[in-house]
């Protein structure tokens, strides 16, 4: 089998995952929220049918956004997505008020039975209150998913001469330009990244969800983007299944540098840092000569030299550290983007986000600057991160 069809069996199976979960989510909703709460006969079937409606949309109205342009499909992606992010914050919420309720029984040492009607009460209060905070929650999320914060983070480098103390990288990463998120949202970015006059911007990935003939004009504006050395880009697992090839060619036509497997040098004489960066692992799925070589990303350079990595998946940080890497730059996890699922891409992931340290490396992980899927952000705000490197 070719690595395409790999890449198409990997795909068929996470989306039989996926409806998989689909449906036990909306059936664990019915049963709490439906089922369970004694709602009279006509209602308990309208609201029936209306969760089996919605739960089919999803996977629907995702595989329906994959034929037309996103112009079209953000009508009905829109709601969809929204849905998402609701039924995961209310299952969410239904889960907590459950295991509080054991919590608190368990804690009375086993008290009496309660009969029918009270159980049914409770039951009802229950999901009153799940309900709640599942929509308030959901609420804030669309409301946070469109506020982009600039966050500042300073980071010692040993190797980084004096005279470079201070310089900035602002680091965009996960904007997910598509059907939800286009030209207005990339402008207000652009407008902020200058307005931080920094010396580098890096883009660490997952910049689009489309093609270059469908977003070309929304991602344009980012050939405005200024700084003293320039703009970088790597790519994403997203980029992947929007002809990443086409991508690298037409960012190159904006003046975006974009760093596949290699290095290069900022700055003159002594005064020099070196910037790498490397493939996305998603690449190794497609047939488009794409792949992750860190080691011949870093080939022939002066050792001797501070040195950052754009990496797009924050595990690079393993291979990163054998090769002496100082600071490495990576996105992919959104940072749970809904709390608490950051704590499932721990599974895969050394971290999620924030900064840390694995022997002598670095590695910053951005949350994201836009959102994938839901339009909503719990607990995880978006960030366009502004990083000072200070000689250690």
């Amino acid at each position: 089998m070719s690595k395409l069809g790999e890449a198409w069996t990997s795909l068929s199976g996470f989306l039989l995952l996926g409806v998989g979960w689909l449906a036990f989510e909306h059936y664990y909703l019915w049963a709490r929220l439906v089922r369970d709460v004694g709602i009279p006969k006509p209602a308990a079937s309208a609201l029936t049918w209306s969760l089996v409606v919605l739960a089919v949309s999803i996977p629907a109205g995702v595989f329906a956004s994959r034929l037309v342009p996103p112009d079209v499909s953000v009508w009905w992606l829109t709601p969809v997505s929204v849905w998402i992010g609701v039924s995961t914050l209310l299952l969410m919420s239904v889960v907590v008020v459950d295991a509080m309720q054991v919590g608190a029984s368990m804690s009375f040492g086993g008290s009496e039975p309660l009969d029918a009607g009270r159980r049914q009460a409770l039951a009802r209060m229950s999901a009153m209150v799940a309900v709640t905070v599942g929509v308030v929650a959901s609420g804030w999320g669309l409301r946070e998913a469109r506020r982009v914060r600039v966050k500042r983070v300073e980071i010692p480098l040993k190797k980084l001469p004096p005279e470079l103390d201070g310089l900035s990288i602002v680091q965009l990463s996960d904007i997910h330009i598509g059907p939800m998120i286009g030209r207005g949202f990339v402008e207000h970015v652009v407008k902020a990244v200058n307005a931080l006059a920094p010396d580098v911007v890096a883009i660490t990935g997952d910049l689009v969800d489309g093609s270059v003939e469908d977003l070309g004009q929304h991602v344009a504006p980012l050939a405005n983007l200024t700084s003293t050395h320039g703009t970088y880009f790597v790519t994403g697992n997203h980029e992947y299944h929007a002809d990443a090839s086409r991508w690298c060619e037409y960012l190159g036509q904006l003046g975006v540098r974009v760093l596949r497997n290699e290095y290069v040098e900022l700055g003159s004489g002594e005064q020099v840092l070196h910037l790498a960066g490397i493939d996305d692992y998603e690449s190794a799925n497609f047939d488009i000569g794409h792949r992750v070589d860190l080691p011949g990303a870093v080939a022939g350079r002066d050792t001797r030299r501070a040195l950052v990595l754009l990496a797009h998946q924050p595990k690079a940080v393993h291979e990163a550290v054998l090769h002496e890497v100082d600071l490495q730059l990576s996105g992919h996890t959104h940072g749970g983007q809904l709390w608490p699922l950051g704590w499932l891409l721990r599974l895969g992931q050394p971290m999620v986000a924030g900064l840390a340290r694995f022997s002598e490396t670095w590695v910053y992980v951005s949350s994201g600057t836009g959102f994938s899927g839901p339009p909503m952000r719990v607990g995880v705000p978006a960030e366009i991160t502004h990083l000072v490197l200070r000689a250690a």
